[in-house]
């Protein structure tokens, strides 16, 4: 019984703030020290060899215009890759913001809200800052028109679908359920990225950079939401 005591006391502590609170501080960090490092390698052209191998990997090798599998394959990649664009990420965000306001947490839709734009702010002027040139190797299955690095919908998936993804994970009653709803964040983040490279639109170094920077800004709002919370300027989950 004591042994069993001792387990419960464990899972609460590890279900509690403290945990996710020393998570999110390294996912933070890691994941800026991932973005630099990925970016100072871009800007030398280190990666050039690295990122043609990757994205050719992903074609047929007798016929780079054609992706590997059947047809069908290249209809999901288009719809997954639909899932980090702005058009659905907005009505997502705008849905879970008028949630919390129907549940009369207007100021936690409100806190939301900034974190979805701030992403997509911050996404643009990284795009404007390095303005690297889309993929050249092979024809884009996607249409698109701004810079290549970092990708936008490769970090706005992570800043957006993980953001939104800690914060139901707060509603939820137990660890289990928690780490739930996270990785099924995460697995939307990755499948996301890896479509971009898939319709070659994008160098797998530019999705790398992206997950890096969403998920950095994703901490960074966990952070914020927590220390607000705290001071009551937010309200928290009951």
């Amino acid at each position: 019984m004591e042994r069993e005591g001792r387990w419960r006391s464990a899972a609460r502590w590890l279900g509690g703030h403290e945990l996710g609170t020393l998570l999110s501080v390294c996912v933070l960090a890691g994941g800026l020290l991932v973005f630099v490092v990925v970016a100072g390698e871009v800007s030398d052209g280190s990666t050039r060899s690295l990122d043609q191998t990757l994205l050719l990997a992903f074609r047929n090798p007798d016929d780079p215009s054609d992706p590997i599998g059947p047809r069908w394959v290249e209809e999901i990649a288009r719809d997954l890759t639909a899932l980090g664009g702005v058009a659905l990420l907005t009505l997502l965000s705008v849905a879970v913001v008028a949630h919390l306001v129907l549940q009369k947490k207007a100021r936690a839709g409100g806190f939301v809200a900034v974190s979805v734009l701030g992403a997509l702010a911050l996404s643009t002027v990284l795009k404007s800052s390095f303005d690297r040139p889309r993929p050249d190797l092979v024809p884009h299955l996607s249409h698109v028109a701004s810079a290549s690095f970092p990708s936008g919908h490769s970090m706005l998936s992570a800043a957006v679908y993980l953001t939104l993804g800690a914060l139901l994970a707060r509603f939820q009653d137990n660890l289990v359920q928690r780490a739930h709803v996270l990785a099924w964040a995460v697995l939307l983040t990755l499948l996301v990225g890896t479509s971009r490279v898939y319709v070659g639109v994008h160098w797998p170094t530019d999705v790398l950079a992206g997950w890096a920077a969403g998920a950095a800004w994703a901490s960074l709002c966990w952070l914020a939401a927590r220390a607000l919370q705290r001071k009551g300027r937010v309200e928290a989950p009951r």
